[in-house]
């Protein structure tokens, strides 16, 4: 049975934004795995909206930022979440939809989404405006973009912001300056552990990033470092209230008793193996909690998949040989030569004289006895010539 939503500040709405499948850059493989575990953390904490949104296009990206801000005027909690490619030109951080070329810097502005775009559709929001931002990659379009201005500078990951708002938090992947990794398993460092943290019951937001911050560290070696830049009061803020019970706290045991560990890990193996059988496992075994959730929205997004058409076996071709085959029964067959063709000799009768047998032999052999005189010749010069050792041979077979 699904675990019960919990009950957080009234009126709490996020927006969830996953790019993966970048047109002129390589594809990502987490973002899309990476929102379809927020937007099930958000609403088993009891977001009343939660919109998810995966590989959008520039103008569907723009559309759907600003269909969310219509959301926000009568929230107390607005969260926007985007994995996906991020870039930072002169300061300013963008988002980049799929469809981006970014050909040179001033395309920006056009082919991209600014950060400050997505905070001002969150300033209706009373109590808390909280933006995270997965997109601190190593990012492909910086090395092949234009300048058109020798003084516009590229930052290397994302620009660190203050929001001019208060009660506001960006949380970034990464520190300013330095880049995030995508991650080798079903999710990225940075998103393996909000999931973990983000919604823990009670847990004012501050600390829970600070956990955040501490296990990124840890599992990438201290290679990448979270940041969360604004400001929040001296009150606690947790996204889901004190006493209240988490989806993955609720998780039935896994054999040996480990219940978080345990369902993360065969979570994590499940997805790896990525099968309707796999996901129906890791349901029998966990049935309820927030991982349970997440296993059936992957199951559904499987049978929702269109079922790929049978392969069709390929018709081998039909060589024709224009040649005959070169071994036929023992026999070699010499390829005609299109310069100089050989002719055809015409059949002999079975009985042959051991003269005419000579005269063929010497004829068919023409070309090598100009050789043989030749050596014969050198040889009988040398005094080699003792009348029955090979010198005489040739001279018999070949004259001179």
């Amino acid at each position: 049975m699904p675990a019960a939503k919990r009950s957080p500040p009234k009126g709490a709405v996020a927006l969830v934004i996953g790019n993966s499948s970048y047109i002129h850059a390589p594809a990502l493989d987490n973002p899309v795995n990476d929102v379809t575990a927020v937007s099930v953390m958000l609403e088993g904490a009891g977001f009343q909206v939660v919109e998810t949104r995966n590989n959008l296009d520039n103008t569907a990206m723009r559309r759907v930022i600003r269909e969310f801000s219509a959301k926000t005027r009568d929230a107390d909690v607005a969260v926007v979440f985007y994995a996906g490619h991020g870039l930072e030109v002169d300061g300013t951080n963008y988002l980049i939809p799929t469809d981006a070329k970014l050909a040179s810097d001033i395309d920006v502005e056009d082919e991209a989404i600014s950060l400050d775009r997505v905070l001002r559709v969150l300033e209706p929001a009373r109590s808390l405006r909280l933006v995270i931002l997965d997109a601190c990659r190593d990012n492909p379009f910086v090395k092949t973009m234009k300048r058109t201005l020798a003084s516009r500078s590229f930052g290397r990951g994302l620009a660190g912001v203050e929001p001019a708002m208060s009660n506001t938090l960006i949380a970034f992947a990464a520190k300013a300056g330095s880049t995030a990794n995508d991650g080798d398993g079903a999710h990225s460092p940075f998103t393996t552990a909000l999931l973990k943290h983000l919604t823990a019951p009670g847990l004012d937001l501050r600390i829970a990033f600070g956990k955040v911050r501490d296990e990124v560290l840890a599992s990438t070696g201290a290679r990448q470092e979270p940041h969360v830049y604004g400001s929040l009061g001296g009150t606690t803020i947790a996204l889901v209230p004190a006493g209240e019970v988490s989806g993955a706290a609720t998780a039935a045991p896994a054999p040996g008793g480990n219940v978080g560990n345990g369902t993360w890990r065969d979570y994590e193996f499940a997805m790896q193996v990525g099968t309707r059988a796999g996901w129906d496992a890791f349901l029998a075994a966990h049935p309820t909690g927030f991982y349970a959730d997440l296993a059936r929205a992957q199951r559904a997004k499987l049978l929702a998949a269109p079922a790929a058409a049978p392969a069709v076996a390929p018709v081998p071709a039909v060589l024709t040989p224009s040649r005959p085959e070169p071994e036929t029964r023992g026999r070699t067959v010499t390829p005609r030569r299109a310069d100089s063709p050989p002719a055809r000799a015409k059949p002999k009768p079975a009985k042959e004289t051991a003269s005419g047998a000579a005269n063929r032999s010497r004829s068919s052999s023409s070309s090598g006895c100009s050789y043989v005189r030749r050596a014969v010749a050198a040889g009988t010069a040398a005094g080699l010539d003792n009348g029955v050792g090979l010198i005489a041979f040739g001279r018999r077979s070949c004259g001179g």
